[in-house]
């Protein structure tokens, strides 16, 4: 029997309600592969404002480097939205990535065959199935830059700056090309070489690195065209290597055209195996409470966790199959379902899950 530890942080709106359910599915799976999970809850956003006085309390990355993964509800919400810019629960996000070193944000996007009906592209232009990882640079960029208000020459004004250094941009490139060649050996590099210098950097040092990835066909993609792509012929694509901004609008629109934004799990990582773990999607303040949050992105984000950072990947496929089970067999939170169609709660969708674990292969 092997033990794992897992820092939980299950945060604001949903995030209490979804994460519960991938903690009693990694239970689940522990029980059937004898293995053992410990959660360690902790506070982060702005449930860590209300209790504490801050959304990030200063023993969040001393704890959590203590386990072997972190696994992520979801922060945020209009109740503390008057606070000042330092103490929003969205910086939270920003300093335990930055905190914790999480650099290299892997966002799948998967078309389920079970929910083609969702998608917003007609079928003639999906251009195939849709199966693409979306490789964003999580720690630099705009989002880590230099920013402030000063007095312009028409008043106020406020200033955000992009900066990104070229070991920067190695270190995820590298991410990027050994993922490609692992699945189709292709990868888009987005950036808007264009206008901007970073991005002139971006470009030459990923064309540099591809020389040490003779396999992997790269192309390079300004981000509007990237993102007209997508909604175009989003098949064409496999892995996409992207910066932080254009990582974080790409793959909300990659999430959409799936279905669901409801539907998208996530990996942050550092070097090693350490990574923190949540779906792509935000608090939902507006459904908090109701049961009808849809749980399969956190689900699938503990899936990663298995994966990634504790090399469990039968147990990793196993959970898969059984979200996949799940949707062939028409089961369907709200956000997925067709109009008048029955919806399963949060825990019934879960319940659904983890009944299925351990089935045998369709």
């Amino acid at each position: 029997m092997a033990d794992f530890r897992i820092a939980v942080i299950p945060g604001d709106g949903i995030g209490p309600e979804i994460v519960e359910e991938a903690l009693k599915t990694l239970e689940k799976l522990g029980a059937a592969y004898g293995h053992r999970f410990s959660f360690t809850r902790l506070l982060m956003g702005g449930a860590a404002y209300d209790a504490t006085g801050t959304c990030f309390p200063e023993e969040t990355v001393p704890v959590c480097r203590q386990h072997d993964a972190v696994l992520l509800g979801a922060v945020g919400g209009p109740k503390w939205d008057a606070l000042p810019g330092p103490e929003r629960p969205e910086k939270a996000l920003l300093k335990i990535r930055s905190g914790l070193g999480l650099y290299a944000n892997l966002r799948p996007a998967i078309m389920h065959r079970a929910l083609a009906a969702s998608c917003p592209i007609k079928p003639e232009n999906m251009g195939g199935s849709m199966d693409v990882l979306i490789v964003r640079e999580l720690t630099g960029g705009i989002y880590f830059g230099e920013h402030g208000w000063r007095d312009g020459a028409f008043g106020p004004e406020a200033y955000d700056v992009e900066r990104y250094s070229e070991t920067e941009i190695r270190r995820i490139a590298h991410v990027a090309f050994k993922a490609a060649m692992s699945r189709k050996k292709v990868l888009t590099s987005v950036d808007k070489a264009n206008v901007l210098e970073t991005s002139r950097l971006w470009r030459r040092v990923v064309t540099e690195m591809s020389a040490d990835y003779p396999d992997v066909s790269l192309s390079h993609m300004y981000v509007d065209n990237a993102a007209m792509q997508l909604v175009y012929r989003p098949g064409q694509f496999d892995v996409i290597l992207t910066s932080n901004m254009f990582g974080d609008i790409l793959s909300d629109e990659a999430s959409m055209i799936t279905g669901s934004l409801g539907m998208l799990p996530s990996a942050s990582l550092s070097d090693g195996s350490f990574g923190l773990y949540e779906p792509s999607h935000g608090s939902a303040p507006d459904i908090a409470g109701k049961g009808i949050a849809n749980p399969i992105a956190t689900i699938l984000s503990a899936s990663m966790l298995l994966r990634y950072s504790l090399g469990l990947t039968e147990e990793a496929g196993a959970l898969d199959r059984a979200v996949t089970a799940v949707l062939n067999a028409g089961l369907r939170t709200a956000d997925i379902a067709g109009k008048g169609a029955a919806c399963l709660s949060t825990s019934q969708m879960g319940q659904a899950i983890r009944d299925r674990i351990g089935q045998p292969r369709a």
